[in-house]
């Protein structure tokens, strides 16, 4: 399974979620023809691809504005939990998340200690989806669609 987040543009807030459970392939740009569709000016119709590689996954590059990881231009790139690509110089940041992985990380963690009190990000995460969807009109220009996970 692999969660894609796109992230408020100034902040490090979650604004919409896609996951998606038996993809291999997941790509990302203008067109509607994507399974995650960004309309941006500087997304490009077909801007990135996800790959699934045997275990792992690829980031691959398709725009002609590039993609940036950790503020470096990118053609490919492994895929790491937590990791935020960049579409475009100054487009739409994505967080890509593998939840198995923060699971079991979790679970050993939480064989040790009591987890009980609600954090501030699990709090932010319950934000209403009026408000995302302002953000994502205001910002970016993009009309919330429905993710698997609200089908």
């Amino acid at each position: 399974m692999i969660t894609l987040t796109l992230l408020h543009p100034s902040k490090t807030e979650p604004v919409q979620n896609w996951t998606f459970d038996q993809a291999s392939t997941i790509r990302i740009g203008r067109s509607i023809d994507n399974e995650v569709v960004l309309y941006s000016a500087v997304v490009s119709r077909h801007h990135l691809e996800i790959r699934r590689e045997g275990q792992e996954w690829e980031v691959v590059s398709l725009g002609t504005n590039g993609t940036y990881v950790n503020g470096k231009l990118i053609k490919t790139a492994r895929a790491v939990d937590g990791m935020i690509v960049h579409l475009a110089a100054t487009g739409p940041k994505i967080q890509i998340r593998f939840p198995e992985q923060a699971s079991s990380v979790s679970e050993n963690l939480s064989q040790s200690t009591d987890f009980s009190t609600v954090s501030p990000r699990e709090e932010a995460m319950k934000s209403s989806k009026t408000t995302s969807q302002e953000m994502l009109v205001k910002h970016y220009g993009i009309e919330h669609q429905k993710s698997e996970d609200e089908t």
